[in-house]
């Protein structure tokens, strides 16, 4: 390799190194920080060097301070049964984009990614104005509700499924198969690399969710772990607890980066077989 190809390669390399150190200096602080004592302050609790005397006290004092085992069963149930319509719906519309011939498939199609190019925050008043006349406010079905469709997850699957050869199709149906068998065991099983980088997405994005929740949610007992979070925190700031602030942050944020670290591999080859870059 010519000497200047090498010197742009370790270039490269110290660059991304660089960047990941920033990106993840929120996170180390946050780890530091919830293991450190209560009795650090001032700039020692800035300080992004860890101690040697770590301690759990802080988590102790979150765990106390709010219901998390309850805002877990509330949000799993939110992302779960959100995710369960949603594979259903988006494997359904992209198989009929991807492979149905009708009439204006292609402006039907277009006209449904419009949903991409809306701000979200823009759906919130009549979102919630339906929810409120199928009288369902206050419930978490209102927060998985408007979550049902998903313009991306259709996008995805329709790119997935014409990604697989028509053979599998036409040998399924010379066996006599149906389209519901077409799609559900012959389709769908090849088409899992896109499901499961649709997955990710969804379960990340629905996790991390919190306006939403928080306008149609005023019973504590169906507020999901953001805004369990959220009136958590409120109380500890007033009270400079700062370590026990990032105790609570780090119990939200732990089931995603232990699923991530645990699943690394198959999270990158879902998305680069699914043609997400």
């Amino acid at each position: 390799m010519p000497a200047a190809a090498q010197d742009g390669r370790w270039l490269a390399v110290a660059m991304l190194a660089a960047v990941a150190l920033v990106w993840s200096t929120p996170l180390l602080w946050m780890t530091v920080a919830a293991f450190r004592p209560q009795n650090f302050g001032g700039l020692d609790m800035a300080s992004l060097l860890p101690d040697f005397a770590p301690t759990l006290a802080n988590f102790a004092e979150a765990l106390d301070s709010a219901d998390f085992a309850r805002l877990y069963l509330n949000t799993l149930a939110v992302c779960a049964g959100i995710l369960s319509v949603q594979l259903a719906t988006v494997t359904l519309a992209g198989y009929a984009f991807a492979r149905l011939q009708f009439r204006g498939r292609d402006l039907v199609f277009y006209l449904f990614l419009l949903q991409l190019m809306i701000v979200p925050p823009v759906l919130i008043v009549p979102n919630l104005v339906t929810i409120v006349g199928l009288g369902l406010y206050d419930t978490l079905l209102a927060v998985m509700a408007p979550y049902f469709a998903s313009a991306f997850g259709v996008f995805l699957m329709r790119q997935t499924f014409r990604t697989i050869p028509r053979d599998f199709e036409e040998a399924a149906m010379v066996e006599g198969a149906n389209w519901a068998q077409i799609v559900w065991r012959v389709l769908v099983p090849l088409a899992r690399p896109g499901m499961v980088a649709f997955a990710i997405v969804s379960v990340t994005a629905h996790w991390n969710e919190f306006l939403w929740p928080l306008m149609v949610i005023s019973n504590p007992d169906n507020h999901t772990l953001t805004i369990g979070l959220a009136s958590f925190t409120r109380g500890a700031e007033s009270a400079s607890q700062w370590g026990v602030i990032a105790a609570g942050t780090f119990l939200v944020a732990a089931p995603l980066l232990a699923a991530f670290t645990l699943f690394q591999r198959q999270f990158v080859n879902s998305f680069l077989f699914s043609g997400v870059k």
